[in-house]
């Protein structure tokens, strides 16, 4: 019997034996890296979902670029939006509780109806959609919640890729370990695109339907809703047939998800929409705030007020840099002090130039400018015109604060006859030689019509400044010194562009008006305004308050006030410059406010290139220049900067009750004076007027001889002449003025009650 073989046994070659031992090393290296990777991601995830807040959403509140908005009162007393200042981003930050009950219910039905069930990540959503999204295009998108979503607005992060989806993932997820569904939703509802450069409902309800989001209805809340997704697709305001399809479809998913009822999702869809541009649109009088158009240019009082709040920023520590950012993405709210009123009356003739002179054009077709502030007492600026006609740019060149030109005989007031009234260097009726003196080997300077005046020729204070001699200052700044009048100019009245090196020491910068410097309209209706309100400087203030986006006061208004000069010199200096709008030859005659007094100075300068006004009534100050910006000269006779006072504060104070200066002292008296000596009338006197004097220097009475009294009789107190050492070329000149033998008599009339009416006399 033969034995059964077996079958010889397949022999494995060592090179494919090797080579399935390096499959099943391959695999298990494969293996063990996706449980080491898993674990690692395991890890990474659990740590970072249950660890440290990633994103402090209170931070990111205070820091997103926020608009800043600009308040103002209006005529019921009550602050009303003006004005709204940002950079690329339109936004104003609302809380939840103050939005209409239906705009989270509207984004969360659209967006993710899921929300208030999962806990930052909806795994289902997320999963098919990268899953979709990564087979259709092959981008990872898709499936994101409302978390999510607001974690990709805050931190701008945008990438397509797998591992930007992941760290956002992980982010919400950790988001809401930290913060509750409102929080997350009102951060949301502040933070999203809503197309026209609007971020956040609250801008997005003003510019779609002028309205605060509070007060959007049902219907309204869905269509800005509907505009997420495809913000430029599905804008109300470019395209309303696109957004309606988007609000319907809004409004089907709340009513599937029974956020509302049958009756509501019809009157809903049957809702009329009327945006901002439709001819149907009514502004909303119970709306506190105004819409204003992004594209609007700012006045140029707005501008002051940026300029204003960037300076006092600045004076607090921040950086330029820093302050500006916070104007324009802080959040800002600024509240002015504009009047709306007179602002309106003031942009009326400056915009439409309406009462300017009728110009000729020159040359170069360039009309002559203008500009003009107006104050109150206590330092309020209630309007500025930075210029004249339409203004076509933002922060332009604002004339009132900003074009600092030579003030001419405007500035005698200021540093010349309320110094020399304070210091009782003279009085209302002090009789002053009418001639130049000695400079630099000539007599200077002349009046108008280069008229040298005499030697013997004397006049009172009052009809000098009336008639704005320039022969008088400069007698009286001989008299006074350089260093006195310059630092009443500088330092009490507070005119910061005149130039301590080259002003200072200038009879023509100080007497004439003739600086290397110059002013503003802003700096003369805060010096002037010291003649109305008892001798008081007031820093001149264009807001009240301003806080920060938490609400937080962090600039306000100071009431503080200088005393730069006395009640009474205040008094003296008013009734004085009421004669140069009514009497005998002043220069602002018929330029007179009507039915107010009103006092103030006019102003030429040397070669006609600028003319000025500052006047007020008893209740508003206002400085008016007028000219070229590239110093060319004027061809209107009279004055055209007394014009357009005279057109605006007519305007202004149409309505306004007439009423008297406030006296503020009790210290200055009337007396009849002999316009033959400038002393206090006695029996015997040939011609007599009136005149304010303080009691402590009440001028000698008269004789009634009415011969020539020696100086020290007619100038009481300190005024009396001193030897005086000039500086400059005038070094040497130190001979007191000498009164001459024979004083020519001047008459004036006393200041009538009611404005008389006469021809102008061209201004000086």
């Amino acid at each position: 019997m033969r034995k059964k073989t077996q079958a010889p046994k397949k022999r494995v070659s060592p090179k494919k034996k090797k080579n399935f031992n390096g499959i099943k090393a391959f695999i298990l290296v494969c293996f063990m890296t996706c449980v080491i990777v898993c674990c690692y991601v395991l890890t990474d995830m659990i740590s970072t979902v249950n660890g440290e807040r990633i994103i402090d959403l209170e931070y990111y509140q205070q820091n997103q670029d926020q608009t800043t908005i600009v308040y103002a009162k209006d005529k019921n007393d009550k602050f009303i939006e003006i004005s709204r200042l940002h950079g690329e981003k339109n936004r104003v930050w609302v809380d939840l509780e103050d939005m209409s009950e239906w705009m989270g219910k509207a984004f969360i039905a659209i967006e993710d109806k899921r929300f208030n069930e999962h806990e930052g990540v909806d795994w289902y959503s997320s999963t098919f959609g990268i899953i979709r999204s990564a087979i259709s295009t092959g981008n990872i998108r898709g499936g994101s919640t409302l978390t999510q979503q607001l974690i990709k607005n805050l931190t701008g992060e945008d990438g397509r890729n797998i591992n930007r989806k992941y760290n956002e993932m992980l982010s919400a997820l950790n988001m809401e370990k930290y913060y509750d569904k409102d929080e997350i939703l009102e951060a949301y509802l502040n933070t999203i695109y809503l197309s026209h450069n609007c971020y956040g409902v609250q801008t997005a309800s003003q510019t779609y339907f002028g309205k605060d989001v509070s007060e959007l209805n049902l219907a309204e809340c869905a269509a800005i809703a509907g505009i997420t997704q495809y913000p430029g697709r599905y804008d109300p305001l470019w395209k309303p047939e696109a957004n309606k399809e988007r609000q319907e479809l809004c409004l089907s998913m709340m009513l599937e998800q029974d956020m509302i009822t049958k009756e509501e999702y019809e009157e809903a869809v049957n809702y009329e929409l009327i945006f901002t541009n439709s001819d149907k649109y009514v502004a909303d009088d119970k709306v506190e705030i105004e819409t204003v158009k992004d594209n609007d240019i700012q006045s140029y009082y707005v501008d002051y007020v940026i300029s204003s709040v960037i300076r006092d920023l600045k004076k607090s520590g921040y950086s330029h840099y820093e302050a500006t950012k916070m104007i324009y993405s802080g959040g800002l709210r600024i509240y002015s002090a504009i009047d709306l009123e007179v602002q309106s009356k003031v942009d009326d003739v400056y915009v439409y130039r309406a009462g300017f002179p009728s110009e000729t054009v020159n040359s170069s077709s360039e009309l002559a400018q203008s500009a003009m502030t107006i104050m109150d007492y206590s330092g309020r600026i209630v309007a500025i015109a930075g210029g004249a006609g339409e203004k076509t740019e933002n922060r332009s060149n604002n004339r009132a604060v900003a074009a600092i030109r030579q003030p001419g005989s405007s500035i005698k007031p200021l540093s010349i006859y309320a110094p020399a009234i304070e210091e009782d260097y003279i009085t209302w009726s002090s009789m002053i030689k009418n001639y130049g003196i000695s400079w630099q080997g000539s007599i200077w300077p002349t009046n108008y019509g280069n008229n040298p005046g005499s030697p013997d020729s004397y006049v009172t204070a009052q009809y000098a400044i009336a008639i704005s001699y320039n022969t008088v200052p400069a007698q009286l700044l001989m008299k006074m010194g350089f260093e006195l009048s310059y630092d009443y100019l500088k330092n009490s009245f507070h005119i910061s562009t005149y130039s301590d090196s080259n002003d200072s020491a200038s009879p023509s910068a100080l007497a004439t008006g003739g600086s290397s410097g110059g002013v503003t309209t802003l700096q003369m209706a805060a010096a002037f305004a010291s003649f109305g309100n008892g001798g008081k400087y007031y820093e001149p203030y264009c807001y009240y308050e301003v806080k920060d986006n938490k609400g937080e006061v962090i600039l306000q208004k100071s009431d503080d006030y200088e005393q730069i000069i006395s009640p009474e010199t205040s008094l003296i200096m008013n009734k004085l410059l009421q004669t140069v709008f009514y009497g005998s030859g002043g220069t602002a005659r018929g330029y007179a406010v009507a039915n107010h007094r009103t006092f103030g100075k006019t102003g030429t300068t040397t070669s006609n290139k600028d003319r000025w006004c500052v006047a007020g009534t008893s209740y508003y100050i206002a400085a008016v220049w007028y000219g070229y910006d590239y110093n060319k000269q004027i061809h209107e006779s009279g004055s055209p900067a007394g014009r357009i006072f005279e057109e605006v504060m007519n305007s202004i104070h149409k309505d306004l009750p007439e009423k008297d200066f406030e006296k503020y002292t009790d210290d200055v008296v009337s007396r009849t004076y002999c316009t033959s000596t400038g002393l206090i009338a006695g029996e015997g006197c040939s011609g007599t007027a009136t005149g304010w004097y303080k009691k402590s220097n009440i001028p000698a009475v008269c004789d009634g001889g009415c011969g020539v009294p020696k100086e020290e009789e007619s100038t009481t107190g300190t005024g009396n002449p001193e030897d005086v050492t000039l500086p400059g070329s005038l070094e040497g000149l130190t001979k007191p003025v000498e009164i001459p033998s024979e004083i020519p008599s001047v008459t004036l009339p006393e200041i009538p009650t009611n404005p008389p009416v006469g021809t102008t006399t061209p201004a000086t």
